[in-house]
This record gives C-alpha cells, structure tokens and sequence, in this order.
C-alpha cells in the first residue's frame, strides 16, 4: 500500500500526499557517491526509509545515509513502481561511517532497536513486502556480525515472536528521489506526525523503555576488534546513586533539573558559552553524553549539541506537559532529566539537543584519561 493512502489514514485532514508521489531529481538513479578511506558502508531496510534515515543519521560516527531501493529486480526503479510491491525492491537507506568511531555492532543496536524484527509482512502501518525489514551485508564480517546479532536477540526473550528480519548480501542500491532525501529535516512537522501516527514511536519507547538495549553477541575468539568497540572494552557499568546520596551530592539546581524536570535560565549557566575541547557527562551517573565537537551556538542560551556522543546513553520520550508536544531527552542509565531534542539544528544531523548546563559535567581532554573516559581521546586526534 502506498504510504500516501497509510498517512492520510492515521492524519486525517493533512494534505501532504504530493510530498511522497513526484518524481524528482536523482529518480532511481545507482548511488555513485564516492567514499575516503576512513568510511565504511552498510545497508539497511526498515520500513519507511524517512525514519530509518533520520535514526542512523543522529548515530556518532555516522557521516551520511541516503535512502533508496534495493534488492529487486527492477533497475533505476522509481518511488511508485516499489510501492506497487511487485518490484522485489525494499525501501532502504544506506549508511556512511567512520568505523574508527562508529563499529558495525553499534549500527545493528541501533538498527534493532528502531524496527519490529518480529513483522514478516512490513513495518507498522507500512504494509507489503517493500516495507519488510532486510540487513544487507556487504562482506563476510558483516554477515557473520549480523547473524549473530539477530541470534542474540532471538534467544534474549526481548520479543515473544520469533525473528524474522532477513540477512541478504548487498545489491545494487538506487537513490531515492531527492525530495525523499532529509525528509526529517526539510519538513519536520510532516515527519513527526508520520513517525507518530505509523505506530512506530510508541511500539520503539514500549519496547526499549527504561534504558532497555538489544543484547551483544560474544565475540568470537580472535575475532578483530575496531577502534570504536576497543573503546567500549574499558566502559564503565554507569548507575543512579540513591536518593539520599543524590540530595547530599548535587546542588538544589542540578537536582531541580534532573529529578524534577526543571529548567535552568537560559544564558545564565555553566556551560552555554564553554569553548574548551572535551566531553560532557552526566552529572548524576557520569555516563558520557555529548563532545564539544558537536557543540554549536543555537542563539539559545543553553548548551546545544547535534547529536550525542553515546547513542545508547540518551533515551528520547515524547512529553506533553505545558500544553506542548516535545521530546524529551534523558540519559539511560542515571535517568536524568537533560533537556529535549528539536528537528532544526544544523548538518549533519539537523538535530538540536537543547541541554540543561545543571544536567552535565564537563570533562576536558586534558583530563579524560586520569578520569577514565581516556576511549574518547581519539574523537579528538587530528585526521
């Protein structure tokens, strides 16, 4: 089914049917981008390529993700021809990264946990086989990681039904149209009416509610580490103290805005203006959040980041309060009120993580080895 006649379902009254259904530059054409030899590739098929696009680009270490189709039969297909479902294409959405960063393990966390592996016929509202969720390998090791992963969550009892995402070798890849390219970007309303109305919000906060995250599978023995899962060895189990040694150890402002969701005053805090290189944790459970090289002057008065340092370490929840929707921000493991997240930042991400000063510490890189956060050292080695 064409995802125009699903939104107009779930949005009643919304026009934005011709956003999805014109031809435009770039229509189905093989992904010729060029790539430097720090930048690794990987292809995933989740559903509506809008959403997937838009989770892997706030990934650290992820450079770019284009959307388009792939595995089918049909060359140089366009958007109407795979929803027809009779193309053997899916939607997908390729993925640029820097592995000295970002490993291919920390996109399949992020990958399960932004799909239902469960769905043999499509992804939430999206139904057909052009919606099915498919993992494109494109050498041994990723086939070998991916199978896996998907055993490891298919024995956590994370879900009642059985896996059923596909692992397939990689296909010639066309991109999308270009106006299906930063969808969640170039209309932000439109995006998050969809991702909300698909079901897909609400079953992904069910699902991995309270910091929850998809199993890792051993490694095998001998197995090659890369540079980011290097760093990941020398983590820390990071904890929320208790609420006695909550009140003795942080102040009344960090504790208003961590345990009661409050907010500081804008140009009035520690950190709005903070130039020096280095990381920024929580205050709480000192789990790393953010890197002053995503840091960025958002004319708020509040510290402002495109994207966090740790994915895994920033849970999103949708709030309502004050007769607002916004999505709040919260760390995982100290469970933290930090701020929230809105789609108008800049590149790369267009995302802007608008971060209350009271919620973080900061971590210069001077100190981050005597401080055991000496893995992050290599975010900031010249390349």
């Amino acid at each position: 089914m064409s995802r125009y006649i699903t939104f107009a379902a779930l949005m009643v009254g919304l026009a934005v049917f011709s956003l999805r259904g014109a031809a435009g530059p770039g229509k189905g054409q093989p992904d010729m981008a060029g790539t430097d030899t720090r930048e690794a590739i990987a292809t995933f098929a989740g559903g509506c390529f809008w959403c997937t696009e838009a989770d892997f680009e706030k990934v650290p270490g992820v450079i770019r993700a284009v959307s388009g189709y792939t595995g089918g039969r049909v060359p140089r297909p366009s958007y109407k021809q795979v929803c027809s479902g009779t193309t053997g294409h899916v939607e997908a959405v390729r993925v640029y990264y820097d592995p000295a960063i970002a490993s291919y393990e920390d996109l399949l966390e992020v990958y399960w946990m932004h799909v239902d592996p469960t769905d043999p016929g499509g992804q939430f509202a999206d139904r057909g086989p052009q919606y099915r969720s498919v993992i494109f390998y494109h050498d041994d090791d990723q086939r070998r990681l991916a199978e896996r992963s998907k055993a490891a969550l298919d024995a956590s009892g994370v879900f009642d039904e059985p896996i059923v995402t596909e692992i397939r070798p990689a296909a010639e890849f066309y991109e999308a149209e270009e106006h299906h390219q930063d969808y969640h970007r170039t209309c932000p309303v439109e995006y998050r009416l969809y991702r909300s109305g698909s079901g897909r919000q609400r079953f992904i906060e069910d699902v991995w509610k309270d910091g929850r995250k998809p199993p890792r599978a051993p490694r095998e023995s001998g197995a090659p580490r890369s540079d980011a899962a290097a760093g990941d060895a020398g983590a820390k189990n990071y904890a929320k103290p208790d609420g006695e040694t909550l009140r003795a150890t942080l102040s009344a402002e960090q504790y208003r805005v961590t345990q009661q969701c409050g907010t500081e005053p804008p140009f009035m805090n520690e950190f709005w203006n903070e130039h020096r290189e280095g990381i920024y944790v929580d205050v709480v459970s000192g789990e790393p959040l953010f890197s002053s090289l995503d840091k960025f002057d958002s004319g708020t008065g509040w510290p402002s980041f495109t994207r966090p340092i740790e994915r895994a370490n920033v849970v999103e929840r949708v709030d309502r309060e004050h007769g607002m929707t916004r999505t709040e921000v919260r760390s995982a493991a100290g469970d933290s009120h930090l701020g929230h997240v809105f789609p108008d930042g800049p590149r790369p991400t267009g995302l802007r993580y608008c971060i209350n000063s009271a919620a973080l510490r900061f971590v210069p890189k001077e100190d981050l080895e005597r401080e055991g956060y000496g893995a992050y050292l290599r975010l900031f080695e010249k390349r």
